[in-house]
């Protein structure tokens, strides 16, 4: 997400193969586009010395690649909070994400409207502060509705405002530990949210959304030269960012597609299987590929950015289920089948609900399947383990 022509379309169709349309001129993308691209972690696989027969997910190599919904929504400029350009539809589709990826025009190619200009003539960093505001304002928007008569409901029943704003917020995925710890963060007192003045309001609004919904920015156009100082100048200025080029990427993957090179997605390099199939201009395309971005900033970016928005940003862990602990496998005997992404933190009788709430209310233990150790149902997930759950068999009526 971002403002419009900075590379939305082509990052979306290289994380996902999906056809979309791609064209430099703004609000190119009307509708949102819903794909499913790959996280990518290692597999247990190689360690246990084991074939896999992977169901939910892929495993190539040794990598295991777990789905996951990915939104390519409308562009978004200024005054996008009060409906100018797509914003209503924009804002719309990022309620409901986990994680926001905004993508820049990190060699400064575009101006605020996502019109052309000079190369290096327009700042980034404005673009995505643009981003927070127009995100800020919009939420604000959402709490400042009723708010007299919630903070009042919540005064008179002597109750966190928390409560009751959880309800107001739940189709945003914001959760009443979010608003807590924004409350608790700023100082505020959760009691008595009618005395908050509007700049506290404001500042409350802008530390849900940084807790609830945490931003990485792509830093787009990666390859050019232009981009490289204000990609450390993003990062100064506090923001998480990844050097990206989504034409490259899509580039790669369409040519491993095609069987010409070998390349799965966030490999520092890539392997030419069928030189005579490549025209002059595509061997000098795939060079400057190489020498321009996979050289320079060891890969294309793409999918570092997915991978970080889930195992940094929303701090998740991989974990195998299996029924059979000696074996590795599932009930129909195939290895290591699946794998669950779940919040670092989460406990062995969580994960049985995960996988199915029968097993989390008939939990009786856990077992280790590298260790054949027995873990209770307080027993916190590492990353990478490999979980029986042991639960009691339902009673036949």
């Amino acid at each position: 997400m971002g403002k419009p022509n900075v590379g939305k379309s082509t990052f979306f169709s290289a994380a996902t193969l999906k056809i979309v349309e791609i064209a430099e001129y703004p609000f190119t993308t009307i509708e949102a586009n819903r794909g499913v691209a790959y996280i990518r972690t290692p597999c247990v696989c190689r360690e246990l010395g084991v074939e896999d027969n992977p169901v939910n997910s892929l495993c190539i190599d040794g990598v295991r690649l777990l789905p996951v919904e990915l939104i390519d929504c409308p562009g978004l400029i200024r005054g996008a909070h009060r409906g100018r350009g797509l914003g209503n539809k924009f804002l719309d589709e990022v309620r409901r994400a986990d994680a926001l990826i905004v993508l820049c025009d990190a060699a400064g190619m575009t101006d605020d409207e996502g019109r052309p200009v000079p190369p290096g003539s327009h700042d980034p960093i404005e673009d995505v502060k643009m981003f927070e505001e127009e995100f800020d304002l919009w939420l604000l928007g959402l709490i400042k509705k009723d708010w007299e008569r919630l903070t009042r409901r919540a005064e008179s029943a002597r109750e966190e405002i928390s409560r009751h704003l959880e309800v107001r917020l739940s189709g945003l995925r914001i959760t009443r530990e979010h608003i807590s710890r924004a409350i608790e963060h700023l100082g505020l007192d959760p009691y008595k949210a009618r005395g908050w003045s509007d700049e506290q309001l404001l500042s409350f609004t802008r530390e849900l959304r940084r807790i609830s919904k945490s931003l990485i920015v792509a830093a787009n156009k990666a390859d050019r030269d232009e981009a490289e100082d204000n990609i450390e100048r993003l990062r100064d200025a506090g923001y998480r960012v990844v050097p990206t080029s989504a034409e490259a990427e899509l580039a790669l993957r369409r040519a491993a597609q095609a069987g010409v090179i070998k390349y799965t997605p966030g490999d520092p390099d890539f392997e030419v299987l069928q030189s005579e199939r490549l025209t002059g201009r595509q061997r000098r395309a795939l060079e400057m590929i190489r020498e321009r971005v996979l050289e320079r900033w060891g890969s294309t970016g793409v999918q570092q950015t997915l991978n970080d928005a889930f195992f940094k940003l929303l701090n998740m862990i991989p974990v195998y289920p299996v029924e059979d602990a000696e074996r590795l496998t599932d009930h129909q005997g195939r290895v290591l089948p699946d794998c669950y992404l779940v919040p670092r933190g989460t406990t062995a009788r969580e994960f049985a609900a995960l996988i199915h709430s029968e097993l989390a209310e008939s939990f009786i233990y856990a077992i280790d399947a590298r260790t054949k150790r027995r873990l209770g149902e307080d027993y916190v997930l590492r990353e990478g383990d490999v979980i029986k759950i042991v639960a009691a068999k339902a009673r036949k009526v």
